[in-house]
């Protein structure tokens, strides 16, 4: 009897998280795996290819060229992953020790805590192209607001969103201020969520773990090290491995500062990301080739690139994190 009722149970579990299921074959694994056949697929065109639904025909073969002609001379894929690489190990650092700097002052601050979280929380409901906007604005290099004040303190003018398409990256000072620019929009519209998150649960630590240690005459950065970081560590690593998922994800912020100049700021392609890659390419117009299956192998890349960083920060987590 009782066996009898488990199995009706599972069914009926079954039975109500099928539509769920089933929009996940369709529209994640599905998609999943059809990218990493095409990877694989050189000279894949969608609008040429017969209809298969794991096997798409191909006439020049299968293989791993297409992996090969992404990290080759003169695709820019490498420069758009090391563009990724440096905006994740830059963002994702600086976002934490900042969320976490600020929520800690605001918890600290009763009388204005609640009109401080809203104002905090704002660029987080904003349209992420406004803000991208915004931030072209303020670093536009005839009048912006970041070259007026430079101009006022006696100091020439920054071109922060431009430059030499010609120029070396090694030598390209476009690239790094381009870079600061990026970073700074990155950094400052991932804060509201990090800062909530933080001091929701700063708010939920037990106080007496504070006045023990106000009694014992521990200094207030002792305490921060010693005492919020470890009681906050679930948390901190849940925003690192999110962040690092998000950072490595990055599209719309190169879209809504450089749009389509992204691929002329300083170096060739300076400022494009993989996802930008990726999107480029997918659009099968380069040089009027059929690029379907460069766009698929970066993908495939960066899926496994996340991987590997996910799989890094969840050993760490396990080792480091105190509940």
């Amino acid at each position: 009897m009782v066996e009898g009722n488990k199995t009706k149970n599972f069914w009926r579990g079954m039975l109500y998280l099928s539509p769920a299921i089933i929009l996940l074959l369709v529209f994640t694994f599905y998609p999943v795996i059809q990218t990493f056949v095409i990877s694989f697929n050189y000279g894949y065109n969608y609008a040429l290819t017969r209809f298969g639904f794991f096997a798409p025909y191909n006439p020049e073969g299968w293989g791993f060229a297409n992996y090969a002609k992404i990290f080759s001379e003169g695709n820019p894929f490498v420069q758009c992953l090391i563009n990724t690489i440096i905006i994740v190990f830059v963002s994702v650092p600086i976002s934490i020790m900042l969320s976490l700097v600020i929520a800690v002052a605001l918890n600290s601050i009763k009388p204005l805590q609640k009109f401080l979280q809203t104002i905090f929380f704002l660029p987080y409901v904003t349209n992420t192209i406004a803000i991208g906007m915004v931030f072209s604005v303020m670093f536009e290099s005839e009048q912006g607001l970041m070259n007026t004040f430079l101009n006022l303190m006696g100091q020439s003018s920054v071109n922060w969103l431009g430059g030499n398409p010609d120029a070396s990256i090694l030598f390209d000072s476009q690239f790094f201020t381009s870079l600061i620019v990026l970073v700074t929009y990155i950094v400052w519209n991932s804060l509201p969520f990090k800062v909530i998150i933080l001091l929701s649960s700063l708010q939920s630590v037990d106080r007496q773990y504070y006045q023990a240690a106000q009694i014992d005459g521990t200094t207030k950065f002792r305490t921060f090290t010693k005492i919020t970081v470890p009681l906050l560590s679930p948390q901190i690593f849940y925003l690192l491995i999110t962040s690092f998922i998000g950072a490595f994800k990055e599209y719309t912020s190169v879209v809504a500062i450089f749009g389509d100049r992204a691929e002329s700021v300083g170096s060739h392609n300076n400022m494009g990301t993989v996802v930008w890659y990726i999107y480029e390419y997918l659009k099968g117009n380069r040089s009027g080739a059929a690029t379907t299956g460069y766009a698929a192998a970066g993908a495939v890349v960066l899926f496994f690139i996340i991987l590997f960083f996910t799989g890094i920060n969840k050993i760490i987590e396990k080792k480091k994190v105190h509940f």
